[in-house]
């Protein structure tokens, strides 16, 4: 199978690729960052981009990406003085360049991603060391035009053990004219020395009103309250966009619903909701149900932690829900320990295949048992 036949892996399902995101939504703060850099000249040789999963770090990389690659160091025109900096990221999609990176045909562009496994049917399960060794032929073979390079690699929290080390090496000795730009969604677990040969840019979660701008342009349709998807999405674009495709907010609701009966909850509605997830071709609804229910758990222990309830109620009445059960901190500990058990077990459960029915019930019956002490 060619790479071509294979999905992109730093794409989202049902969403444009980042490359092709014209537009970012809620990360000014961080774009107006990096713009300071490139005026006042401290422009950093490799950046990582950090934050939660969907808030547009791989966006943000390819916006910076072709500002660079559009944009030359300022020089003095000689008659007026220096021109005034760029304000903004922005470059016009029909400029040569522009059109060259969204067809990845630009030759100042490397970009460091998934590949394909060994027999070349499937995408790799992490960015190996030989494809981190291509960027030594692209900068050899980009050099001689003496023009900017930019390298993106998306998400340098896949890279295995022997690529990271083959990066950390370029990292120390950067090549000249090139920016590296680091996608990390965890950057607490990647080597300390890479992390500190990059300056970070962190991107924060998306308002309700960002975030129904995000989807507008993604072409998704909410159906939700804008408010509600961010709440529960932790204003994740992505986490927003797998909500509204797979029912989420409904899904959310009979969780609440069920949960609403506690100690004592409706058994025959918890098999019905078990039995929903458990059919052939269900499977991304029944891991996005175990996340919700660890959604609902971390939300409930917050409540008891903080003595305030959410200030977003994703279902009408959670609110209320969560100050009964838990009323103050000794709950708050109990139900994040049931959190942190029945997520790894549904984690471990659905990892072996065991039935997704006997693993839901099984979750309600540990949170009966904990709302009945």
């Amino acid at each position: 199978m060619s790479d071509d036949a294979l999905p992109e892996p730093d794409r989202a399902e049902g969403v444009p690729h980042p490359r092709a995101t014209r537009h970012l939504m809620g990360q000014g703060a961080a774009e107006a960052a990096f713009l300071d850099a490139h005026a006042t000249g401290r422009l950093h040789h490799a950046w990582m981009l950090t934050g939660p999963r969907g808030v547009g770090k791989a966006t943000l990389a390819w916006r910076i990406a072709r500002f660079l690659l559009t944009h030359q160091e300022a020089t003095a025109d000689g008659l007026f003085g220096a021109p005034l900096p760029p304000e903004s990221l922005d470059v016009d999609p029909d400029h040569p360049v522009a059109r060259r990176i969204l067809a990845l045909s630009e030759p100042g562009l490397f970009l460091l991603r998934r590949g394909p496994n060994d027999k070349g049917d499937r995408l790799a399960q992490d960015i190996r060391v030989a494809q981190v060794r291509k960027m030594s032929n692209f900068f050899a073979l980009s050099s001689a035009d003496g023009g900017r390079r930019v390298v993106i690699v998306d998400a340098a929290d896949e890279l295995n053990t022997q690529a990271a080390n083959a990066l950390l090496k370029m990292l120390e000795e950067p090549p000249a004219r090139t920016v590296m730009l680091l996608v990390a969604h965890q950057p607490s677990g990647l080597l300390p020395t890479i992390r500190s040969r990059c300056r970070m840019l962190r991107l924060g979660p998306l308002g309700p009103a960002d975030m129904a701008r995000a989807l507008d342009q993604a072409g998704i349709a909410p159906g939700t309250d804008p408010a509600v998807l961010a709440e529960l999405s932790a204003g994740s674009v992505g986490a927003a966009v797998r909500l509204v495709t797979l029912e989420g907010a409904a899904l959310y609701a009979e969780i609440v619903a069920l949960m609403e009966g506690l100690p004592r909850p409706d058994r025959a509605r918890a098999i019905r909701l078990a039995e929903t997830v458990a059919q052939r071709g269900a499977e991304a609804r029944r891991d996005l149900l175990f996340t919700l229910i660890e959604l609902f758990l971390a939300r409930l222990a917050r409540t008891g932690a903080t003595g305030v309830p959410p200030t977003v109620e994703a279902v009408p009445g959670e609110a209320a829900l969560m100050t009964r059960l838990a009323p103050d901190a000794r709950r708050a500990r109990v139900w994040a320990q049931v959190a942190e058990e029945t997520g790894a077990r549904a984690r471990h459960g659905l990892a072996v295949n065991l039935d997704p029915v006997s693993l839901v019930l099984d979750t309600v019956l540990r949170m009966k048992q904990t709302a009945g002490d």
